[in-house]
């Protein structure tokens, strides 16, 4: 079924009965992303949050001077958007780019609020993708101030080894705040230390 993954993730949180669900991805838009194309660029009015079916995202943001830094990867199972503009529909601050050819099921801002109003436990399921997103990037904050690189570079291995499958390395070192070059001498003392 085309919507097996989304519905799973739904069902971690809430429950559907077969018209809640029909309704559910009766707003849902599929949408193919080629590898290196954007679904949202900055300056855009973010309308959507996506759903990633299946592939790989990444939002950045770039600076003035064209300096990207990677705030979050989207792998299969994961929502993404630039959620401040998202909520208040402004223009983008992030840029998404698939990072893989990749499918997108792509929720917009009204037709969440018309969700939210029919399917009042819906708000419940978002209050909870939000609140976790909020706590990851709070944990990252204070780990990124508190905690030297290798530290950062291990706590990424443990907590999301599948992203680091599917990623540059330089984009790992933008999540990071580091340079790529210093991670590799990160990655080259990790395996010095497996082979000793």
């Amino acid at each position: 079924m085309a919507y097996d993954v989304v519905l799973k993730n739904i069902n971690k949180h809430i429950s559907l009965d077969t018209d809640e669900i029909s309704y559910f991805t009766s707003l849902l838009k599929e949408k193919k992303v080629s590898k290196r194309a954007m679904i949202l660029k900055d300056g855009q009015v973010c309308k959507e949050i996506s759903f990633v079916k299946s592939g790989a995202l990444r939002a950045y943001y770039r600076d003035k001077t064209g300096k990207e830094s990677t705030i979050m990867f989207a792998i299969t199972d994961w929502w993404v958007t630039d959620m401040f503009c998202f909520v208040n529909e402004q223009p983008a601050m992030l840029n998404i780019e698939a990072i893989e050819d990749s499918v997108v099921l792509q929720l917009l801002k009204a037709d969440l609020d018309k969700l939210y109003i029919k399917i009042p436990k819906f708000e419940r399921f978002f209050r909870i993708i939000m609140q976790n997103a909020y706590i990851r990037e709070q944990l990252r904050v204070i780990q990124n101030l508190s905690l030297p690189a290798n530290e950062r570079y291990n706590l990424f291995l443990s907590k999301y080894p599948e992203i680091v499958k599917q990623v540059k390395q330089k984009q790992i070192a933008s999540y990071l705040g580091i340079t790529p070059e210093f991670l590799s001498m990160l990655r080259r003392n990790k395996r010095t230390k497996r082979i000793s």
